[in-house]
């Protein structure tokens, strides 16, 4: 089973507002840019803290809503979360910040050495865009029979290997690239449209189970509650 090294407590940083300082750009220090409820910005924040990067790689919280013009201006002209500045650059996308910090910095590594294990998992990174589309135009309508099959592929993708209960066996980027959603979809559907996905998919229930024992993703959940209201929000008005 997956361990995690050098678990420190996370203590979270205020989120930065609109009329917040911009921290000094490149002056030696290693910052993630996220938002604590972007999904997106929660895969790179779960590969820092697996790592044990906690002291390494400074969070910098905003809130999307009122965000500082700053950000967009001087940092990530896309304006999008995450980023991370690092030896005096800015990189994004959350896919490309799994590997990025993975392959630059100390700690556990999140891809095997094993080339079937390493393409099985390249396939299942480029797959997580289609799932995430299938799945968000479901909740419009009857998510069991349009989402369904997505959640049946991740089922039968765990079976693959049978060394651990992860998309690999052992835990790596891939599962972190599909928790941070499979969180939300989980509460969400349950809540608002009783339909628990885990029901009749034993391994994406063990996956889920085995996942939440992980610090360095527990660390980063987002309150169940407010996925439910932002998602009807932003879905169901």
């Amino acid at each position: 089973m997956a361990t995690t090294l050098n678990v420190v407590p996370e203590v979270r940083p205020l989120s930065l507002e609109a009329d917040a300082e911009q921290p000094p750009l490149f002056d030696g220090t290693t910052r993630l840019y996220i938002a604590y409820y972007c999904p997106f910005a929660q895969r790179a924040w779960i590969t820092r803290n697996y790592k044990g990067l906690q002291d390494q790689i400074k969070l910098v919280p905003l809130n999307l809503q009122n965000r500082p013009a700053w950000y967009k201006e001087k940092v990530y002209p896309s304006n999008k979360v995450p980023t991370l500045e690092h030896n005096g650059k800015v990189t994004g996308e959350s896919l490309d910040l799994i590997k990025y910090i993975d392959s630059n910095f100390e700690g556990p590594s999140l891809f095997p050495d094993d080339p079937v294990k390493k393409q099985f998992g390249e396939e299942l990174l480029a797959y997580t865009d289609t799932f995430i589309g299938a799945v968000y135009p479901s909740f419009k309508g009857d998510p069991a029979k349009e989402a369904g099959p997505q959640f049946d592929y991740l089922e039968t993708a765990l079976q693959k290997f049978d060394d651990g209960p992860f998309f690999l066996g052992q835990f790596s980027g891939v599962d972190i690239a599909y928790i941070t959603f499979i969180e939300r979809f989980h509460v969400f559907l349950t809540e608002v449209f009783k339909y628990d996905i885990t029901e009749g998919r034993p391994n994406l229930a063990a996956w889920i189970e085995e996942l939440n024992k992980i610090d360095a993703y527990k660390q980063t959940k987002h309150d169940p509650k407010a996925i439910v209201e932002l998602y009807k929000t932003r879905f169901m008005a």
